[in-house]
């Protein structure tokens, strides 16, 4: 007998979630997580303290003259990396007012009339613009957000016609958010070098996000949601960057990490963020650091936005286990990758 044939593949896109909160009545069932191996979303989940690294005491611990307080932080880079996957990131050289003027355009964008976001919308053939999942099969469960992707680096390769150019302000805040957040991963990819061994050169990971390297930025929203119990903001799923900036919400909760086999809640620092190991850098830390499991749950009450800009090494970049890294006592737990990320993994 013959096999049967695949089922279709579907290819479009759903209306923004916005849409559906405003016109009421609309069927959630394509929204309900059905997972239940990734743990139930209706119950209250433990707050800890996820591990905060000032960022300033690893710039000393980098100079001639290293102070213990810089290396203790060094230290503390490591275990935050190596248990968590993640750590609050503070004196990162972003001032609060600068952080509250980029979540500031953000809602602004978010909260303009469904016409005025749609000029900026994706289409099937990219991924940037405003907009949700791609539909890919019938039975494929969406996440309750809207979105915002953009391509910022290199900066030859942008697409400004997806560039709000409402609020007046969007274009020129997130140029300067992105070179703020390109100086940053160069401190904080050499820090992460030198808490693994004094032996290591502490650009083995900052040379593969060098020359060629991606930032790209996607703005989140998520709507009031009618059934959190039942539906997620975003599917559990790791990060394919090398690392990647949140910046938080400053007042509502949503994010989620799986440390020690149950979901804890990140809390919101308002002048911190949020830095996460991707599985590009689990592969060259020779899987000494964790790319972590996450999710955002959704909120039947407030709505919450956040903002999170990906690094990523050139698709042409080889990705493998630093040389310093496999030895006897550790084998190379990783093989030789490259073209690491699909654009189906920025979720």
């Amino acid at each position: 007998m013959a096999a049967s044939s695949p089922p279709p593949r579907l290819e479009s896109l759903p209306k923004p979630v916005q849409q559906l909160v405003v016109n009421g009545g609309e069927v959630l069932e394509k929204y309900i997580y059905r997972n239940t191996d990734d743990g139930p979303i209706d119950v209250s989940f433990p707050v800890m303290e996820v591990p905060i690294i000032d960022l300033g005491l690893l710039v000393k611990s980098s100079s001639s003259s290293s102070s213990p307080a810089g290396e203790a932080e060094l230290g503390k880079l490591r275990s935050a990396l190596s248990s968590w996957g993640c750590f609050q990131a503070i004196n990162h050289g972003m001032t609060s007012p600068f952080l509250d003027k980029v979540r500031e355009v953000t809602k602004k964008f978010f909260a303009l009339p469904m016409e005025e976001k749609q000029k900026y919308s994706r289409t099937l053939e990219d991924i940037e613009g405003y907009g949700n999942d791609t539909v890919f099969t019938e039975h494929q469960t969406l996440d309750w957000t809207d979105r915002l992707f953009l391509q910022v680096s290199p900066e030859d390769q942008r697409k400004l016609k997806f560039w709000p150019e409402n609020p007046e302000t969007f274009r020129d805040t997130l140029n300067e958010y992105t070179e703020m957040l390109r100086r940053l991963s160069e401190i904080v990819l050499k820090a992460m070098a030198r808490s693994l061994s004094l032996e290591l050169e502490d650009t083995c990971f900052l040379n593969h996000c060098r020359e060629g390297a991606l930032m790209r930025t996607r703005f989140n929203f998520y709507p009031i949601c009618p059934r959190p119990d039942l539906i997620l903001g975003l599917k559990p799923h790791a990060d394919g960057s090398a690392i990647t900036f949140l910046l938080q919400d400053k007042e509502v909760e949503g994010l989620q990490v799986f440390k020690d086999g149950q979901w804890v809640v990140v809390p919101t620092i308002p002048e911190a963020i949020l830095i996460n190991l991707g599985d590009q850098s689990e592969i060259i830390s020779n899987g000494i650091f964790k790319s972590p499991l996450h999710r955002v749950v959704t909120n039947s009450e407030r709505e919450r936005i956040s903002v999170a800009t990906f690094l990523l090494p050139h698709p042409d970049m080889e990705i493998e286990p630093a040389n310093g890294l496999v030895n006897e006592q550790r084998p190379r737990l990783y093989k030789k990758v490259k073209n690491y990320v699909h654009d189906t993994k920025l979720s």
